[in-house]
């Protein structure tokens, strides 16, 4: 088994309870993990024996421009798209990270951290 981890997915969106956030919007960062029998793209070095972190990146992308008020939403959404992509795929983990939330205090980020 191998570990692909794509991190630090940079997203700027406009997810959020608040009526602001959905105008405004905010700075997300989000990492991938996925967790595969890799040995024949070892073996083989090539692209369609592994799993494609550019395709990763482009779903994280797609479910990210879509709104939603909680990124725990975001965060099942893009498990289900990936698996979607990949059903032979049994682990992957996300982590959306929402830089500088707008709550009463002085936060860097929240993070929400799903596997499935």
């Amino acid at each position: 088994m191998g570990l692909i981890e794509i991190n630090g997915i940079r997203v700027f969106a406009f997810h959020g309870c608040l009526e602001e956030e959905g105008r405004i919007g905010g700075h997300y960062r989000v990492d991938v993990g996925v967790t595969a029998d890799l040995e024949r793209a070892e073996e083989s070095d090539r692209l369609a024996d592994t799993i494609d972190y550019g395709r990763i990146t482009a779903i994280v992308k797609e479910q990210m421009a879509i709104r939603s008020n909680l990124i725990e939403h975001v965060a099942r959404r893009m498990i289900k798209a990936l698996r979607a992509e990949w059903p032979a795929v049994k682990h992957w983990s996300v982590c959306l990270v929402k830089e500088r939330p707008p709550i009463n205090g002085d936060v860097d980020h929240v993070a929400y951290r799903l596997e499935g």
